[in-house]
């Protein structure tokens, strides 16, 4: 029983790897999972259903981690052979990752509590559902696909994260604050918004990557408290399983993120996002497909 769980947090932890930083969704792509292979290790099944809401985005963490050890040098200010200018760039690069951070905590703090406050259903309620996360992997697939002919010919405005103002970093920031609608994909409303506004597609993606981090730690932890006062007020048991499948997700999630890291970097030297565009428009109809023959 234990040994199903573990291969299907595994599986889990690969998918949350590979599109966590791939403009796919791993939202999404999480969501439609656990419809068809959901967890098990208990009858539970209130248990199960706030174990995976908690999951689903502490999961992230083993993903977050890759980040850091593979962007050290650039992220950590004293780091050996910076000059004083150098650590001043590094705490300026974080000011305008905390500045893009915002407009996601407000909408998934605030806005959050108030909507549960209205309707008696936060945005998780309303939004993660296969329709949901269908109709947002085809709207941004064809975006992308639009961007790219847009932009095509066009020389970058900004080809460094360096150069990223603080103004920029907020309206990036807006477009991140866009993903929290399933199937919509962080980094793909972020890699999209800066695009947009002129940055190159290397310096988009490394933006993006940077903004995950304050992103997932203040979601991840949100989760784990909820989930622990949930424990509280309920006065349940959590079984060892929970923790094992847990563990096994994440750092399942930091191995496979250490390639797609790299992966996305080489590809986007090289290439444009057409054909995650043309992928998620055809994921999107399938899953609609799916979903209505089900």
């Amino acid at each position: 029983m234990l040994i199903i769980e573990c291969l299907k947090a595994i599986l889990y932890g690969i998918v949350e790897g590979i599109t966590e930083w791939l403009p796919v969704s791993s939202t999404g792509h999480l969501i439609l999972l656990e419809d068809w292979i959901p967890f098990a290790f208990t009858a539970d099944q209130a248990f199960l259903s706030e174990f995976w809401e908690m999951f689903e985005v502490v999961i992230q963490l083993g993903a977050i981690l890759a980040v850091v050890i593979l962007f050290w040098g650039k992220l950590w200010p004293f780091g050996k052979g910076k000059n004083r200018e150098a650590k001043r760039g590094t705490w300026s690069l974080w000011g305008k990752v905390l500045i893009a951070s915002l407009p996601a905590a407000f909408v998934g703090i605030v806005l959050d509590e108030i909507l549960e406050a209205l309707t008696s259903k936060d945005i998780d309620g309303w939004l993660y559902n296969s329709v949901v996360v269908s109709v947002a992997l085809i709207v941004y697939g064809i975006a992308f696909l639009l961007i790219e002919r847009f932009r095509r010919g066009r020389l970058p405005l900004v080809d460094d994260v360096s150069a990223i103002s603080c103004r920029t970093a907020l309206w990036i920031g807006a477009f991140q604050a866009l993903s929290i609608v399933p199937g919509t994909s962080r980094s793909g409303s972020t890699i999209l918004g800066s695009m947009l506004l002129g940055l190159s597609r290397t310096a988009g993606a490394e933006f993006s990557f940077f903004m995950a981090i304050p992103a997932m730690v203040g979601a991840s932890g949100i989760k784990i408290l909820g989930f622990g006062k949930w424990v509280m007020e309920t006065e349940v048991a959590i079984p060892v399983d929970a923790w094992i499948v847990l563990t096994v997700g994440c750092l399942v999630s930091f191995v496979v993120s250490m390639v797609a890291i790299r992966f996305l970097m080489d590809f986007v030297k090289k290439h444009s996002f057409a054909p995650f565009g043309v992928y998620r428009i055809v994921l999107g109809v399938l899953v609609l497909v799916l979903g209505l023959l089900r």
